[in-house]
């Protein structure tokens, strides 16, 4: 579990220093992580850009403290992980204590989907970001029921809160004070860059449950509840 807030105490701008692919997978090295790793040890997970990742090998004082991490196909297909290159930063986090103070929202780290920067806003020292869902299939249905007005979500691992949610268009928006603009890599990536979404995992649960309660059905299961509460009105 991880909270996804912008704190350098649990969270540490990494830099890829080596991808490896192969048809299996992609090996991952992540450099300047000595913060991160003085209680590491083989088989921890690490939640790179967001998504739990275990650690393979690491070194506490070579290339500013590095470890390595696999990416499996499914990874790689959910991510943006298998468009980064060497050279490029990433956020990095541990996985949360139990006795420390819980901030931000619950982050598994299990991303979701991608999805892509829109448009940008600076408003004073505060910057706007906008982002577009892609578009759903049978496979991966709408995350946008997961998305409400100054609800959660965590982007590339960063627990955010939502300014502004457009269901027709898919688009939903953040801000970003200077603080976390500093912190993590959300800033830096340009218009047009795929970002990793986790939506709130509550929401999922209480969604599941409710169509669960309805007798199954999933989305038409409400829609026929809401229709037999218009014609009983």
């Amino acid at each position: 579990m991880f909270t996804g807030l912008a704190s350098m105490h649990i969270e540490r701008l990494g830099t890829i220093s080596s991808v490896q692919r192969d048809p299996g997978g992609c090996s991952l090295t992540l450099s300047d992580s000595a913060p991160i790793l003085g209680d590491c040890h083989i088989g921890d997970s690490i939640a790179v850009n967001g998504a739990c990742l275990t650690v393979t090998e690491f070194d506490k004082d070579q290339q500013g403290g590095y470890f390595k991490v696999w990416l499996a196909n499914e990874t790689l297909d959910r991510t943006d992980l298998g468009d980064r290159v060497a050279g490029e930063q990433v956020n990095l986090e541990r996985a949360m204590l139990a006795h420390v103070r819980f901030g931000g929202h619950f982050v598994q780290a299990h991303v979701d989907t991608t999805a892509i920067i829109v448009r940008r806003e600076h408003d004073g020292d505060s910057l706007r970001l906008w982002f577009q869902l892609p578009e759903p299939t049978a496979d991966r249905p709408s995350l946008m029921a997961y998305l409400i007005p100054k609800g959660y979500v965590a982007i590339d691992g960063a627990s955010l809160t939502l300014t502004e949610v457009n269901d027709a268009e898919r688009i939903f928006g953040v801000m970003l004070i200077q603080h976390t603009q500093e912190k993590i890599t959300l800033a830096k990536k340009p218009d047009g860059a795929r970002v990793n979404i986790e939506v709130d995992m509550v929401g999922k649960y209480v969604r599941k449950s409710v169509i669960a309660a309805l007798g199954g059905g999933g989305e038409e299961g409400i829609r026929r509840l809401v229709e037999k509460m218009v014609e009983n009105m």
